[in-house]
């Protein structure tokens, strides 16, 4: 397998990504795409519950856990002080596929769109100073731009413009 495409979603706290994330996940496997995420999280995050066993072979001083059933596993690795790693580290831990979709990584030099919704805290436009992004997904009418713009819950559309933009093939 050759090495996967790969696009992001930007945006704010509150603009959609993660739904649209969401949404674009289901809608490219369901068209045949082999898809999988990274997020960046600006905050402490915990995916085990405190008193599980994960939770307790970490606080112990784990440098890696890894939880493995009939079904899935998953690795976490604690840092312990390092530095966060970089995306390309981050990049290259992922298993072969067609598509990574990246949410968050705002600075990251990867084609991606911007997501946009009118409740967010924070709606000054990323656009005008990031040149990767290359289309604006939004739940208002935005003017005074020229690239593509797509209602935020126009899944479809969006994966079309996605499959286009990486140059995915089906």
């Amino acid at each position: 397998m050759t090495a996967p495409k790969i696009f992001g979603i930007a945006g704010w706290k509150n603009s959609g990504k993660t739904g649209l994330m969401v949404r674009l996940v289901s809608e490219l496997t369901r068209r045949g795409y082999m898809v999988s995420t990274v997020k960046h999280a600006h905050h402490d995050f915990d995916i085990d519950k405190v008193g599980a066993d994960s939770y307790r072979h970490r606080e112990a001083g784990a440098h890696e856990v890894t939880i493995v059933s009939s079904t899935r596993f998953a690795i976490m690795h604690e840092l312990r002080g390092a530095p966060e790693p970089s995306f390309e580290e981050i990049l290259a831990r992922l298993a072969p596929c067609d598509l990574v979709l990246i949410e968050g990584y705002k600075r990251e030099p990867i084609p991606k769109i911007e997501a946009r919704r009118l409740e967010s805290a924070n709606r000054e436009p990323l656009a005008p100073t990031d040149p990767h992004i290359v289309a604006i997904a939004a739940d208002h009418p935005v003017a005074g731009t020229d690239l593509s713009v797509f209602d935020l819950d126009d899944t479809g559309a969006i994966a079309d413009f996605v499959e286009e933009t990486v140059g995915l093939r089906r």
